[in-house]
């Protein structure tokens, strides 16, 4: 009776092996090509997380392949099967809300207090590909809880599904909203602090830059980036150069997730890596910026961008417009921003993103206060919670500060 099926679930079960095999040996060949630099930060956990997520990469892109789900769909259903459990604190209040449209979180102390609140806006990371209010609920919880102030999430709109400018969209009209109703949550329009990650530093910049001018709305009181991306133009600034292939934000990943947030083709990538889409005015600009003390003493070594080539520009033109590239905007506007807040990390390909923001904001007389990571990965401030990652905890707790102490 047994005997019809045995051949069939044999020749199952081997394929299965051999697949199961063949994932074990392409995960085993492109993990092994990260890099782990001296003096980085728990490096054993690094590769441990590195590895698994070089596993999900390589399903995912075969899932894709087959028709069967998408390459970000794969990834958001991992972070939503893996995402901790939400949290319940009994000295804090959450509720989910729409602001303007846009799905939120909210997040309010239960404690009494004498006067209008801080507020904060936070925009979550993600490479605006994934990421989630849930995925950073921890995150946001424990800046209210320690700081005091009321924090607003925003679930923006992903690509590819939503391309630039659907996510800046969003966070702006979450924002105005917030700014206009910000008494009804007890805290004081004057003192709403506009934050985010990765990602959602890039956002952070967009927002604060799209609100220089409107009279309507009171003036946020500083911005807060960490380790934002703020440029799409040169990706072969040193930091770049030093850690392409550091875990957890590699060069390619980047690539992938610039194009496709501006709905380009992945196929451009090398393109994007030689320079070719950058015109002449970008390029001297960048080229004073880096000629600086911050990059010379790295031994950054100048790369030499392909000729411009209008064809590659006008196919990826998006990534330079100031909703994807705010490093690049006028002196005009920079000079009208609030304080700002830069977290960076040395072993980050985004390291020079944030220094270059920084030196834009100061050259132009905005107070900058940089809170640099020495032996510090990408994303290592969601990881405040790993007893283990102490320079988690302490760039955690540095961002905290900021934020109550304003």
């Amino acid at each position: 009776m047994f005997g019809a099926f045995a051949s069939p679930l044999s020749a199952i079960c081997i394929i299965l092996l051999l697949c199961l095999l063949l994932l074990l040996g392409a995960t085993w060949y492109e993990s092994s090509k990260a890099e782990y630099p001296p003096g980085i930060a728990n490096p054993k956990l690094l590769r441990t997380l590195h590895t698994f997520a070089t596993a999900s990469m390589i399903v995912a892109k075969t899932l894709d392949k087959l028709g069967i789900c998408s390459f970000e769909g794969f990834f958001r259903f991992l972070q939503k099967t893996f995402v901790s459990k939400l949290t319940d604190d009994p000295e804090v209040f959450k509720k989910d809300l729409q602001f303007g449209g846009v799905p939120v979180r909210v997040y309010q102390p239960r404690t009494p207090s004498v006067g209008g609140r801080k507020g904060v806006m936070f925009f979550h990371g993600g490479g605006f590909l994934s990421g989630s209010i849930d995925r950073y609920d921890l995150y946001c919880l424990h800046i209210t809880k320690n700081s005091g102030a009321v924090v607003v999430s925003v679930g923006y709109r992903l690509a590819p599904e939503h391309i630039c400018p659907a996510a800046l969209d969003d966070c702006l009209m979450a924002t105005v909203h917030f700014l206009k109703t910000a008494e009804e949550h007890g805290v004081d329009p004057s003192s709403v602090i506009i934050c985010g990650d990765s990602a959602g530093g890039n956002l952070t910049a967009g927002v604060c830059q799209a609100l220089v001018g409107r009279s309507d709305l009171p003036k946020p009181l500083a911005q807060v980036m960490i380790y934002p991306v703020v440029q799409m133009a040169d990706f072969n600034l040193p930091s770049y150069q030093q850690n392409k292939m550091v875990p957890l934000y590699l060069r390619s990943i980047a690539l992938h997730s610039s194009l496709t947030y501006i709905g380009g083709d992945l196929s451009l990538s090398k393109e994007l890596i030689k320079g070719s889409h950058v015109p002449p005015e970008i390029r001297q600009k960048l080229s004073r910026w880096l000629s600086s003390e911050e990059f010379t003493v790295k031994g950054y070594k100048p790369h030499i961008m392909a000729p411009f080539n209008n064809d590659i520009y006008e196919k990826v033109k998006k990534a330079l417009d100031l909703q994807c590239s705010p490093l690049f905007s006028d002196d005009a506007v920079i000079r009208q921003l609030p304080q700002a807040y830069i977290l960076t990390c040395e072993f980050d390909i985004l390291r020079d993103d944030g220094i270059l923001y920084k030196k834009r904001l100061e050259d132009n007389g905005v107070p900058v206060t940089w809170y640099h990571v020495k032996d510090g990965f990408h994303a290592i401030v969601s990881f405040f919670g790993h007893p283990e990652v102490i320079s988690g905890k302490l760039a955690m707790d540095n961002v905290v500060s900021f934020i109550k102490n304003l």
